[in-house]
């Protein structure tokens, strides 16, 4: 988790904060996470604002299915807006193909939706009230993944490992790497041989990386994949 961005709001005409003046502490809190189940792979983005739901992101990538990326906000604890794009698989026509999507939904303090929008391929189509439900859940999916992740000291963790050094997207080299569990022999192998783009959950400690469970896993020419900002920034 990373707490960061603390403002103060200047209240008085001069520059500067002063006892005179009022003082705004906003304080954000960010985590990171993802899993796997069967073929899909989810890395989750999560931000809190004074231990309340703030905004949050996702990708999914599933080789039968498809992919998507999605960007959600809330305010006063509910959800109120998200929107999602990727491609998903026709079941329409002769052959199976992957088509683009896109989704935009607006919720009101009830929860209730206000605006939807689900285009496939640039046609328009309807939500039932059981998807609007699945969307909400979804959200929800993300923040208590995440927060549990967090308290089993995991977050995610991308960057390339060239089977002596781990370099994170942001540019920090390892070479101190543990895997805190048994790893299929393929795996070894290609870790061994070959630069390697790595997603996994994991921490940093001490210097040293620890691989709780790779997500990721592709050659060093897969780029990082990096927070999805679908929604305007408030």
């Amino acid at each position: 988790m990373k707490k960061f961005f603390i403002s103060c709001l200047l209240s008085g005409l001069m520059l500067g904060c002063s006892a005179s003046q009022q003082l705004t502490t906003t304080l954000l809190e960010e985590y990171s996470g993802g899993e796997r189940m069967g073929d899909a792979i989810s890395l989750f983005w999560y931000t809190e604002e004074s231990n309340h739901p703030y905004s949050a992101s996702d990708y999914i990538q599933s080789r039968s299915d498809g992919w998507y990326q999605t960007s959600y906000r809330w305010e006063n604890n509910v959800l109120k807006e998200l929107v999602r794009e990727g491609e998903q698989m026709s079941d329409t026509g002769e052959e199976q193909e992957m088509v683009p999507f896109r989704v935009h939904l607006r919720f009101d303090k009830n929860g209730e939706a206000v605006y939807q929008q689900y285009r496939v391929n640039d046609k328009v189509f309807p939500l039932s009230t059981e998807t609007l439900k699945h969307y909400q859940s979804q959200a929800e999916a993300i923040v208590e993944t995440v927060k549990k992740q967090d308290k089993q000291d995991q977050e995610l963790i991308q960057g390339v490992w060239d089977g002596e050094t781990f370099e994170t997207c942001s540019g920090q080299e390892y070479e101190k790497v543990e895997f805190n569990k048994t790893l299929p022999s393929f795996v070894i192998q290609r870790l061994s041989s070959l630069d390697n783009y790595m997603a996994f959950l994991g921490n940093i400690r001490n210097d040293r990386i620890y691989i709780q469970e790779i997500l990721m896993l592709a050659d060093d020419g897969h780029d990082c994949i990096s927070r999805p900002e679908l929604i305007e920034e408030r």
